[in-house]
């Protein structure tokens, strides 16, 4: 019993993350972010500067961003700089994945 609880609070964990995973990538800003980091990790006062938004308007994306576990954060001075979190893309790409499997079961296009 206290294994198939572990279980269940494991499963409901891994659907929070992706629930906030799809939600932050549901906003423009946020996929513009996202974007940037691509290559390379960048402070905050570059993203500020190469999106033209507040700083104040930023963090909220970035916090969002972080909680969805999407970006990771370092300090480095009186700096912080963002990164992608490869792993959670994974995570995501991999639940996506999974319905490819079902595929054979979609209904037939329909033909005109």
């Amino acid at each position: 019993m206290v294994q198939e609880n572990l279980m269940h609070a494991a499963a409901e964990d891994t659907r929070e993350f992706l629930v906030a995973g799809f939600r932050s990538l549901s906003d423009p800003l946020r996929l513009q972010v996202l974007e940037m980091l691509r290559s390379h990790e960048l402070c905050v006062c570059d993203l500020c500067d190469r999106l033209s938004v507040s700083q104040s308007k930023l963090s909220f994306h970035l916090k969002t961003l972080k909680e969805a576990n999407l970006v990771r954060s370092r300090q480095e001075g009186r700096w912080i700089y963002y990164s992608l979190n490869l792993p959670q893309f994974v995570a995501l790409e991999k639940y996506l994945a999974d319905y490819r499997r079902f595929s054979s079961l979609a209904p037939a296009p329909k033909c005109d």
